[in-house]
């Protein structure tokens, strides 16, 4: 067995039939591979619809995870997979045809690769502004900063994370399995372990991954909030933080409660605070006129801003509540990661 595929699922009957669609239409040999769904025991109907697919492709088998959260999933999978090769996707997309063997032949002509991964084409989930706005900040430099896998890139390139990557299985005899204490970031914290281990993570910009983001707002919010709130965790795990960007939105949120509380008692204080803000509000409007000329959809305008203060106060605030949480030495209490 060359491949083994492992995919954590979790009431996923919205997307998983086009998930498995684009699995089985692969270049890559059947006879050479497994897929292995791991399930959080779903109770939405996604686990009839993979147990359909297991009668009619024998190399398609369900797996249960009862704790319901991806890092149990994952070791589940590792563990159970018969190939030498280990790829994580993720059921909210659709993989191009060729992603499996162009993974596997970068894993193997890449020097000193340990994980490589294609680009996500942030889709929306449905036709509504909302979604739209959605997609698009979560597509932006402005909205993910300089995350290469959201925001693309012209060549391969080494890089500190990348999404539904490839790995060989004897990784995980060397560094170990996924970190079971992380709802959020446990692929971060698996690649920073990576790189500091001395491997290195390369993005592929020519493979493109149909990536359905969010439909609701409040998903969003609870998503970076939960982002947000375990990369100090991760950071704590790893000695030090992969990168730059993670902070800003930290600093954003900081920012605002210190600006605001200042502005209060000192006058001065109010006109640069209010200055900075209009200069957000500014660039985020600016960014979302380009994209509603683009697909002539005004109300773009309305809920491009909302999103890009939601990404941003999220993250920002969850990361401050698990810089709070280790200060204080408080558990990171363990819920749902969907």
């Amino acid at each position: 067995m060359k491949l083994s595929v492992v995919c954590p699922i979790y009431n996923e009957k919205r997307y998983i039939e086009d998930c498995i669609h684009s699995i089985v239409e692969q270049d890559f040999p059947h006879s050479d591979m497994e897929v292995l769904f791991v399930d959080g025991m779903s109770d939405d109907g996604t686990r009839e619809v993979v147990s359909n697919y297991t009668k009619k492709y024998p190399f398609i088998k369900l797996l249960d995870n009862p704790q319901r959260i991806v890092p149990y999933a994952m070791n589940r999978g590792i563990m159970e997979a018969k190939g030498e090769f280990i790829v994580r996707l993720d059921a909210h997309a659709e993989y191009p045809k060729n992603y499996f063997s162009k993974l596997i032949s970068a894993m193997q002509q890449l020097d000193g690769a340990e994980n490589v991964g294609g680009v996500c084409l942030t889709l929306p989930c449905n036709s509504t502004a909302r979604a739209r706005a959605i997609a698009a900040v979560l597509s932006s430099p402005f909205g993910m900063g300089n995350s290469y896998f959201r925001i693309g890139c012209n060549e391969v390139k080494s890089v500190d994370t990348v999404p539904f990557g490839c790995f060989r299985k004897e990784l995980f005899e060397k560094i170990g399995f996924y970190d079971t204490e992380l709802i959020r970031n446990q692929d971060d914290e698996l690649n920073g372990r990576i790189v500091k281990n001395g491997g290195k993570i390369y993005l592929l910009p020519e493979l493109e991954i149909r990536y359905f983001a969010r439909d609701k707002v409040t998903k969003v919010w609870r998503m970076f909030y939960q982002y947000g709130l375990y990369k100090p965790l991760v950071n704590k795990k790893l000695g030090a933080p992969a990168t730059l960007r993670q902070f800003f939105p930290l600093l954003f949120v900081i920012g605002l409660i210190v600006g605001g509380a200042l502005s209060l008692s000192v006058p001065y204080i109010v006109y640069p605070y209010f200055a900075v803000l209009l200069l957000y509000f500014v660039i985020a409007e600016a960014l979302a006129v380009r994209e509603a000329k683009k697909s002539s959809c005004y109300a773009l305008l309305f809920w491009m801003s909302i999103v890009f203060v939601t990404v941003h106060v999220a993250y920002g605030w969850g990361y401050l509540v698990g810089l709070m949480k280790i200060i204080l030495k408080r558990p990171f209490n363990v819920e749902s990661n969907r």
